[in-house]
């Protein structure tokens, strides 16, 4: 099993090119199960789970060519061999309930695995079911598998999220675009992803309004054709690299970066001492002045603070000047990370979904073990930031939402390699 060495205490300086959005891709990638006719998406991230939902794809008999390194996805569905998205690979990723919406509302059926994905809380899938069976399915649940009909097409509905849900507000808005009459989601997510995603779908042909709001319409269509779409930047890849000049020192210029996508965060920052600049190429920042301040940082949907920064956000508190209070409001469990800072010589205190951290002078190396994908890379900017060697084992977390750390880093100076398991 690989493991990512640090050799912290370097002032990070020079240019950072930010993938494409993974969650936005693993979402794109799902809507050409909608139309026969081919979907190409561009600025795609390679990553482990851009692989594993390919994998799903190509067993359902979609056609998926990775072309210019990975860079550009072409996908192709004129021909569905499959509609049972098995257990093998829907327990790697819990992105593979995307498949669901998108089946059922092409040819009537789907039976599709309950998903797994990272440890950090239960995340059910209670809201993609009732929205689908307000659209009118028929699901039965057994065996682990979610079994779906629909025999005479599904039909628009109103739907409330009684809470905000991205995946199942991804979901639904896909089925939608094919059902008979119009859709109304209310109170539906509005991070940047969802606005990609219907974007995608509109070039495809959908009629759909409101992306971006608490309310989106959709007016279903009979068919859906093919279309070209870049993925939006990655703003969970953006807002770690941020962090990068800003716990080590030096200044670092986030390539293709959109204070629009990042804004809460930005706010955060800016309050803690840190400079966040918008250039022609991204986004310039640095440390104003020696260390930072601390800060309170409450989770929340989009346009609030990400819950996919928090433990990024964590590992820089832990060496801010005083102490602050982080408080996580989307997932029960998220604070794995914690315990793992605690053995790098921070002060955490953490009470159910409130985690106190005083700032202490310097993190000290050691060896620690990612819990889950955000957790491992905060371990990492900790390491940046510590004395001596810090060790960072079970790293196949990472690779599921960051391509290419060591070598990004390592352009702007950071000492950090990789080690390959036996």
């Amino acid at each position: 099993m690989d493991s990512i060495v640090i050799r912290g205490g370097a002032a990070l300086n020079g240019e950072i090119p930010i993938a494409g959005a993974k969650n936005a891709c693993l979402t794109l990638m799902p809507a050409t199960l909608l139309s026969d006719e081919p979907l190409t998406l561009t600025n795609a991230p390679r990553l482990s789970d851009i692989r594993t939902m390919t994998t799903l794809l190509q067993s359902l008999g979609a056609e998926v060519s990775a072309l210019q390194s990975g860079q550009v996805l072409a996908l192709s569905s004129h021909d569905l061999t499959s509609h049972t998205a098995d257990y093998d690979i829907v327990r790697k990723m819990r992105a593979s309930i995307l498949v669901l919406g998108p089946m059922l509302a092409r040819d009537g059926h789907a039976v599709v695995s309950l998903p797994g994905g990272c440890a950090i809380g239960a995340r059910p899938v209670d809201l993609h079911l009732k929205g689908l069976q307000a659209l009118g399915a028929d699901l039965d649940l057994r065996d682990g598998y979610i079994h779906a009909k629909v025999p005479g097409g599904l039909k628009g509905a109103v739907f409330e999220f009684p809470f905000v849900s991205v995946g199942a507000t991804e979901n639904l808005l896909m089925a939608a675009t094919l059902a008979k009459g119009t859709t109304v989601l209310k109170n539906a997510a509005r991070e940047p992803e969802i606005v990609d995603l219907a974007q995608c779908l509109r070039k495809m042909g959908a009629q759909i309004d409101g992306e971006g709001t608490p309310t989106i319409t959709i007016q279903g269509v009979d068919r859906l054709h093919g279309a070209t779409h870049a993925v939006v930047t990655d703003r969970i890849e953006l807002g770690t690299y941020m962090l990068a000049p800003v716990i080590t020192g030096g200044t670092v210029e986030c390539l293709g970066g959109r204070l629009d996508l990042v804004a809460a965060f930005a706010e955060k920052l800016d309050a803690a001492g840190v400079s966040v600049e918008q250039t022609p190429r991204g986004l310039k920042v640095s440390r104003r002045n020696g260390r930072v301040n601390a800060v309170d940082v409450i989770t929340e949907p989009f346009p609030g603070f990400p819950t996919d920064l928090q433990a990024q956000m964590m590992a820089l508190l832990c060496t801010a000047e005083g102490t602050s209070v982080l408080e996580e409001k989307i997932f029960e469990n998220r604070f794995m990370h914690a315990p793992e800072l605690i053995r790098m010589g921070a002060k955490i205190d953490v009470h159910g979904g409130h985690a106190t951290v005083t700032g202490v002078d310097r993190l000290k190396g050691a060896p620690v073990m990612a819990t889950d994908l955000r957790a491992s890379v905060s371990l990492i900017l900790a390491g940046l930031a510590a004395e001596g060697e810090t060790v960072v084992s079970r790293v196949y977390h990472l690779d599921r939402g960051y391509e290419r750390v060591e070598e990004k880093l390592g352009a702007c100076g950071a000492q950090i390699e990789r080690i390959t398991g036996q």
